[in-house]
């Protein structure tokens, strides 16, 4: 080989070394960060480094103790808790995958499954696709005229009961400054990721999985029922928890339409698990109730507390958050790696 060749042979060596480089460097950055962040809130929740401590007493005093996780909000840093919007984070997100679950998973079977391709799915697909990047806060703007306001249509606020046989369930029209307004609007913030995950999750299935089903006489329903759905199970049931992540930590759309900033009471009053059972008039209230949430509760905390004492609440606060985005992050990897061991393409 001339020396020419060896000369280029050596250059894109270089730079294959110098891109590999560059992507693991990229890799690390994005780990140290977390791990540096983490790090940081945990040692000042419990008080083992607080530079923004005022004195000596207060550097040391560990504020991440089980009271904040049982107690309501209080003006007394040292009381205050974050019950209530526990309570209102849980209730939102159960809410909000009941509503946009079954439809994103709908939309993305009809798409993939039913759908002929056409310039009519092709504009569906495009859209959906420039939903998931809309900034949060027009989708506050919009629930906040189509769900709390319900654009102007009713007069004064009224309730429309509906029998459920053990009690009576209350829907506000227009919904107002409801858990149903707060629900509606997170589902429509995450309706696209469900959906173009969903999308990307059918595709995934290999088309003779179809075809082997079709040609032993199963409908097309019975095939997508039996067979296309469980084996997409991994990939849809990660999009769906990942995009769950995402709407626990919106705070702008929430704002928007109404959410409470300083609240003690649970929804539907509602105080132990263990009520959720015994108190089914309760569980029918909560719908209707007012609430707030946990990131809402840790802006109220930073920004408009005067005791500056409450920054490190809402630093413990935060490490409560992110311990429960872990923990959902966790079971989607779970979920996908117990599933995708079932299935033998």
């Amino acid at each position: 080989m001339s020396d020419v060749f060896q000369r280029r042979l050596k250059r894109r060596q270089r730079t294959s070394r110098v891109f590999e480089l560059a992507c693991l460097l990229a890799t690390w950055f994005g780990l140290v960060v977390l791990v540096v962040l983490l790090t940081g809130l945990l040692l000042k929740a419990t008080g083992t480094w607080d530079p923004t401590a005022t004195g000596a007493a207060k550097a040391t005093e560990n504020w991440l103790t089980p009271t904040l996780l049982t107690n309501h909000m209080s003006s007394d840093p040292e009381r205050a808790g974050m019950v209530a919007s526990i309570w209102g984070t849980c209730w939102l997100i159960l809410m909000t995958a009941l509503l946009s679950v079954p439809i994103g998973l709908g939309a993305a079977v009809y798409l993939e499954e039913y759908a002929h391709e056409n310039w009519l799915t092709r504009f569906i697909r495009l859209n959906i696709a420039n939903l998931a990047g809309v900034p949060s806060i027009v989708f506050g703007i919009l629930g906040l005229t189509a769900f709390v306001r319900m654009f102007g249509f009713f007069g004064d606020p009224t309730a429309i009961g509906i029998p459920l046989g053990f009690g009576m369930i209350k829907i506000p029209v227009p919904f107002g400054k409801s858990l149903l307004s707060g629900a509606f609007t997170l589902s429509l913030l995450i309706l696209p990721i469900v959906i173009i995950a969903s999308q990307e999750a059918l595709r995934a299935v290999p088309q003779s999985i179809r075809h082997a089903s079709l040609a032993i006489g199963a409908t097309k329903w019975q095939t997508i029922w039996h067979q296309v759905l469980p084996a997409s199970l991994p990939g849809v049931m990660t999009g769906i928890i990942l995009a769950l992540s995402r709407a626990i930590g919106e705070t702008a759309p929430i704002i928007v339409v109404g959410a409470a900033s300083y609240i003690r009471f649970n929804p539907g009053n509602i105080e132990r698990v263990s009520e959720i059972v015994t108190n089914p008039g309760g569980v029918l209230l909560v719908p209707s109730s007012q609430y707030t949430v946990m990131p809402l509760q840790i802006y109220n905390w930073v920004l408009n507390s005067p005791d500056p004492e409450f920054k490190n609440v809402a630093t413990a606060a935060i490490v409560v958050l992110l311990a429960i985005l872990l923990l959902m992050n966790g079971i989607a990897v779970y979920i996908r790696n117990h599933f995708s061991k079932r299935l033998d393409w």
